[in-house]
């Protein structure tokens, strides 16, 4: 998508990791074989069963001033998901405390603060919503406030709209991928000061069954 001396963006695929890891495959390792590149440095992540847009940085002060930016809040993320069901309202905010158990892989909407507790929040807004096959389905428009694991998927799920083919967080419907796409990446230039904008389209499984 996008390079330059300092930063990359590339969209990971869905079942690639998104950061270092022995095994494979994983972005860092895909990326450094096709472009031949020294190092690639993760600044976030996106889950294994999520697609979609990523930055990375080259350089060990591209990676700092990158880190930096998202922990401030200063990076967009937009994402496309197709859930189960329809959201009481168009749009709106979602904010819960989400707590991740590392043994089970996986997050829990809570109620109270204790070690480990985090708050999470995002908003949406329903793009489409159609009738397929006896189920109602919703395209969303996601955009993250905060990032927290599974976030998306475990605050959908505990309003009992599961994404799609998401059988952990309570989905019946099959499907091969999850359907989650991170779409679009705004962010500043952490050298060049440039507004800079990416996104990438889904079109597979479910994705394909909306008018975009």
């Amino acid at each position: 998508m996008f390079r330059d001396k300092s930063i990359l963006v590339a969209c990971k695929p869905y079942g690639v990791l998104s950061e270092d890891d022995d095994r494979k495959p994983n972005m860092p390792s895909l990326l450094q074989d096709a472009l031949g590149c020294d190092t690639i440095y993760p600044v976030h992540r996106l889950d294994r069963t999520t697609q979609g847009v990523m930055v990375y940085a080259l350089t060990e002060n591209a990676a700092r001033r990158l880190s930096a930016m998202i922990q401030q809040g200063r990076v967009e993320k937009t994402y496309l998901a197709v859930v189960e069901g329809v959201p009481e309202e168009a749009r709106g905010e979602y904010t819960d405390l989400l707590y991740f158990d590392r043994r089970k892989n996986k997050s829990y909407v809570v109620k109270r603060e204790r070690k480990g507790v985090k708050q999470a929040r995002l908003r949406y807004e329903v793009l489409q919503t159609i009738e397929h096959e006896g189920e109602r389905l919703s395209l969303l428009q996601i955009r993250l406030l905060t990032g927290r694991t599974h976030q998306i998927r475990v605050q959908f799920a505990s309003r009992k709209m599961p994404l799609v083919g998401d059988r952990r967080y309570g989905s019946h419907i099959p499907a091969n991928h999850i359907q989650l796409c991170a779409a679009r990446l705004s962010f500043i230039h952490p050298l060049t000061d440039e507004a800079l904008c990416f996104s990438h389209d889904p079109t597979d499984e479910y994705f394909s069954l909306f008018n975009r």
